[in-house]
């Protein structure tokens, strides 16, 4: 059994995302999306609520059966280890991820030999969404629904 992990800050989880979530559940047997604790960043959701919220989209995608959702703190590589998984899914959406996510694949085989970063390339009309942008979007009062599912949109609402 292959297991995989989608590690991430997920806040909020956006259609590219869930691409490549999608994407991911059909080349591995299990994948584990792993939302980070990373307590110095300014988060909307708390990190119930990003696990909460993208439990509903594996529902609503028909993936519960190989995907799952865990938030870990420390190193990504010592999470995979735990799980008993040697990959890492990353998506890139163009060259500047590439650079910082092929950095990170290389410290991370450094301290584990035996994890393999996989690098799936984000489809074009997903390229251009991130998180960060969707908040900045939502928190002026825009129209973000064109980057976050239902799920999202509606979490967003309640939040701002």
């Amino acid at each position: 059994m292959s297991f995989a992990v989608y590690p991430g800050s997920f806040d909020p989880f956006t259609l590219g995302h869930k691409d490549i979530l999608l994407r991911s559940s059909k080349i591995f047997d299990k994948v584990i999306v792993a939302i980070g604790e990373n307590h110095s960043k300014n988060n909307l959701f708390t990190v119930e609520e990003r696990i909460n919220d993208i439990n509903n989209e594996i529902n609503d995608i028909g993936i519960e059966n190989n995907a799952s959702v865990e938030s870990f703190s420390g190193l990504i590589v010592d999470f995979a280890r735990s799980k008993n998984a040697n990959i890492l899914i990353k998506g890139v959406r163009g060259p500047v991820d590439y650079d910082y996510e092929l950095q990170m694949a290389g410290m991370n085989s450094t301290m584990n030999p035996d994890i393999e970063t996989i690098f799936l390339i984000s489809r074009p009309e997903f390229s251009y969404i991130s998180s960060s942008l969707v908040k900045q979007i939502a928190f002026m009062r825009g129209d973000y629904s064109n980057f976050v599912s239902q799920i999202i949109q509606d979490s967003i609402k309640q939040k701002i």
